[in-house]
């Protein structure tokens, strides 16, 4: 290997169901919605990331939008390939050298996922150039990027809302002692979102302007200690066909996400409840992680700590806790092998 080390550049990659992360040399070099533009009739793609983001739901028919990845996992084969090795070729230090150079690269999957599934995001990595590829399990990435010393006899347990899944774990001696993966996350909320507006205020809104409400007045209770504005939302009025705007306030979101949130709550406590009593017992003393997106819910950590009587945190930058994690095992595999799985 010696004399290859200086040609193989190291990244690691949070393959996000929403959002993918990449870290190269400890910065975070790409930041970017999942999402790509594919024209219909070359079939070649035209715009990936935040440049695509913008086109969702505004596209005419010779452009389609794809998310290629749906529940945390590939959907579209394809298309998650080539956004992919976009996103790679797109990280200023490689753009510089002549040739791509070979990739070591540790990836981040769902907890929950299947053995094909996980084919599915090897093949991928190794079709864009990955030479040494390792996946970890999300919750695990999520708990060293928070900062947790995972290899201690001692349990913690991390709450990993995502886009496409909830992961919740127990992590104790670099493992994962119990966990459980729930497919309502960051996607189901903006859903609920949708069909609220579509029943109670007969307005047709869009994914984006769904995802805008939730993160602008999206909460997860109706008592707040510091509540947002109402906010004005415009879409389309299902009785007249015309634009219309509305008023919303942060009550109406917290009523609309309280059964998805219901669900959530339901998964912490089964899994609350697997545990073994002596990591219950350090669990009692350390208290419950969130880290993902969905954990940036006004009210959601009050609302859990309510639920299960613990007291509980949210990481520091939450979206960014799993990429973080999958660059620190990137920096020291030997350390993590454990964790690994290659």
């Amino acid at each position: 290997m010696g004399f290859f080390d200086f040609l193989t550049e190291e990244i690691a990659i949070d393959l996000g169901t929403a959002n993918t992360l990449i870290i190269h040399n400890d910065k975070v070099v790409v930041d970017a919605p999942s999402i790509v533009a594919r024209d219909r009739i070359s079939g070649k793609i035209i715009a990936v990331g935040q440049e695509a983001n913008m086109m969702q739901g505004k596209t005419h028919e010779n452009i389609k939008t794809i998310r290629p990845l749906k529940d945390g996992v590939i959907a579209d084969f394809d298309a998650s390939e080539q956004m992919i090795s976009l996103f790679i070729k797109n990280i200023p230090a490689l753009k510089k050298k002549l040739f791509t150079p070979a990739l070591r690269m540790v990836i981040c999957i769902p907890s929950g996922i299947t053995e094909v599934e996980m084919r599915a995001v090897k093949e991928s990595a190794e079709r864009v150039n990955g030479k040494e590829v390792y996946l970890i399990h999300e919750p695990m990435a999520a708990a060293i990027g928070i900062g947790v010393d995972i290899m201690q006899p001692k349990g913690n347990m991390i709450v990993d809302i995502g886009g496409g899944t909830t992961e919740i774990a127990v992590i104790a001696l670099g493992g994962i002692v119990c966990d459980k993966s729930v497919k309502i996350a960051g996607d189901v909320f903006t859903n609920d979102i949708i069909y609220y507006m579509r029943t109670q205020h007969n307005l047709y809104v869009g994914e984006r302007t769904a995802e805008k409400i939730k993160i602008q007045i999206g909460a997860a209770t109706e008592d707040l200690d510091l509540p947002p504005e109402d906010m004005s939302v415009q879409g389309r009025d299902l009785l007249t066909g015309k634009p219309k705007q509305v008023q919303i306030s942060y009550r109406e979101i917290a009523k609309a996400l309280d059964k998805s949130i219901l669900r959530i709550e339901d998964a912490v406590m089964e899994t609350l409840s697997q545990t073994p009593p002596e990591l219950a017992a350090d669990i009692y003393n350390t208290g419950i992680y969130l880290a993902g997106g969905g954990s940036m819910l006004r009210g959601l950590d009050k609302r859990l700590s309510q639920k299960t009587d613990l007291p509980v945190y949210i990481a520091e930058d939450p979206l960014r806790a799993v990429v973080r994690g999958t660059g620190i095992t990137l920096k020291n595999i030997p350390k993590y092998k454990s964790v690994l799985i290659k």
